[in-house]
């Protein structure tokens, strides 16, 4: 977990030493603790903004060193102008951008209040949010290191200076319990497979019974005797032994409340199989389990908020290596729900681990929804880019509100289409289907395929290949591993599954 930020909330005061920071609307107007500090120094901001053709902007900022005019260090001025027909202003991403702007000061005071209007206690928990997720660092692996004193000293103070502290506290503990979910699912991302494989994998997962999570982990045997024939399939090339792991949060008032289920795609390193890869930029592969680590970092978020939902996260971990064992385009692998697959390629090996997972939920779990993730196709990124993940779903209602929270949390989805025609290029004449579709419409005879294991479940399915690791750099992410899928989906849940 991140430790580079520590965050406070105090009263609005004039603020004293350090890096100080403000924000500024249309013509430079600042809030009303803002604009005392510069009575006495009339003119000196306009000055300033004149000679930086600083308009004050959302996301635009004017850095000032040992400004003349308060006895601050540093003056940040964040401009917070939206223009009309734009979206409203996206604190968690103003927290992150200021934080990228001062990332190398100690101590930071920032006079948190609007230029005009009000902005209340949850917009200072969204900015402090983001000023903590922009903070996060994966440098574990690194041996040159500062000594503890100065890591000491690198630690950096973040006070927010509101109207209601007090509020804003309360406000963020949902959020600080969110940030580490994210920073979780970032650091698994990030992990090298040496380190991180089905079984550490585990493991890891298992740490969240700290938290009152119940955990259950299946090995091989176990699935064996389930009849899980197509995730078995993926892993058996490898000298790693797969898993699946069940997580448990039951946080409504009664147990017997049907749960949501959030299913993950966990291929902890994936060559392709005996289909295998091309060496360019193969090392990606260790992020192929980005679905199950959001599953794991929105599991320790639930529970370290104590959200009053139950909820069930399921991952199927496994590592798709060629061998002596491994599985053979042409292969028929018989999967949990009696189905059998005609093998194309080994390298579409998620939709294989994820038939058996969702159809081990649906059977067992009998959720009032399921939403599965995973890094499951490059076609996605043809098709969407990295701004997107894309969304395949049975159920309106259900994809109607992932495409909200998608907007809440800029975690943005897109519904893609799905049709009988699609489903038909998934046909096989020796199996009951084939794991491949061809070329054409990779990603929706895909989803097609994992359709077939989910029956009438209310389901949705996230192509997160383009949004979960080597995503381009926002304003609260810099790290290679996003942690993409947290924050959407504990949105959700608190918007629709939640107990009031």
């Amino acid at each position: 977990m991140s430790e580079s930020v520590k965050i406070a909330f105090a009263p609005l005061a004039a603020a004293e030493g350090g890096a100080l920071v403000v924000f500024a609307g249309a013509d430079l107007a600042l809030g009303p603790q803002a604009a005392a500090l510069f009575k006495g120094a009339k003119g000196y901001l306009t000055d300033a903004a004149a000679t930086l053709a600083f308009k004050a902007k959302a996301m635009s900022a004017m850095d000032l060193v040992r400004p003349a005019a308060v006895s601050a260090e540093r003056l940040l001025v964040a401009g917070v102008v939206v223009k009309d027909g734009d979206k409203p202003l996206d604190f968690a991403a103003l927290g992150g951008y200021v934080a990228g702007k001062l990332a190398k000061a100690k101590r930071v005071q920032a006079i948190f209040e609007a230029p005009a209007g009000e902005w209340d206690a949850a917009a200072a928990a969204d900015f402090a949010l983001g000023y903590r997720l922009r903070g996060y660092k994966f440098d574990k692996y690194k041996t040159k290191k500062p000594d503890a004193e100065e890591a000491s000293e690198l630690a950096q103070e973040l006070t927010l200076l509101v109207a209601d502290p007090e509020g804003a506290r309360r406000a963020f503990a949902h959020r600080e319990a969110l940030a580490e979910g994210v920073e979780l699912a970032r650091s698994l991302v990030n992990e090298p497979p040496n380190v991180l494989f089905p079984e550490s994998f585990a493991e890891r997962a298992k740490e969240l019974k700290e938290l009152g999570v119940d955990v259950e982990v299946l090995d091989e045997k176990d699935m064996g005797k389930l009849g899980m024939g197509a995730l078995l399939a993926v892993g058996q090339g490898s000298k790693r032994e797969s898993r699946f792991v069940v997580m448990r949060w039951k946080g409504a008032k009664s147990k017997k409340t049907a749960p949501a289920a959030i299913v993950g795609k966990g291929v902890c390193f994936d060559t392709g199989g005996i289909s295998i890869k091309p060496a360019a930029s193969m090392e990606d592969m260790k992020g192929d389990m980005a679905g199950a680590a959001c599953v794991v970092g929105l599991m320790h978020a639930l529970a370290k908020r104590r959200a009053k939902a139950n909820v069930v996260g399921v991952i199927g971990l496994v590592e798709n290596m060629p061998g002596g064992d491994a599985y053979r385009p042409g292969d028929i692998l018989k999967s949990m729900s009696g189905q059998t697959i005609e093998v194309i390629n080994t390298d579409a090996e998620g939709r294989l681990v994820l038939a058996d997972a969702l159809f081990w939920t649906r059977e067992n779990v009998k959720p009032k929804f399921m939403v599965d993730l995973a890094t499951l196709t490059g076609a996605i990124l043809v098709a969407l880019g990295t701004e997107n993940a894309g969304m395949f779903s049975n159920d309106d209602e259900l994809s109607g509100r992932l495409f909200e929270a998608g907007k809440a949390t800029g975690e943005t989805v897109w519904r893609m289409p799905m049709a009988p025609a699609y489903d038909k290029l998934i046909d096989s004449k020796f199996a009951d289907m084939k794991n491949t579709g061809g070329r054409h419409a990779g990603s929706i005879t895909a989803a097609h395929f994992l359709k077939r294991f989910v029956g009438d479940t209310p389901w949705a399915h996230l192509d997160i290949a383009g949004t979960a690791m080597a995503s381009p750099a926002s304003e609260t992410n810099t790290s290679w591993g996003s942690g993409w899928g947290v924050r959407l989906l504990d949105r959700l849940v608190a918007d629709h599954y939640e107990e009031r």
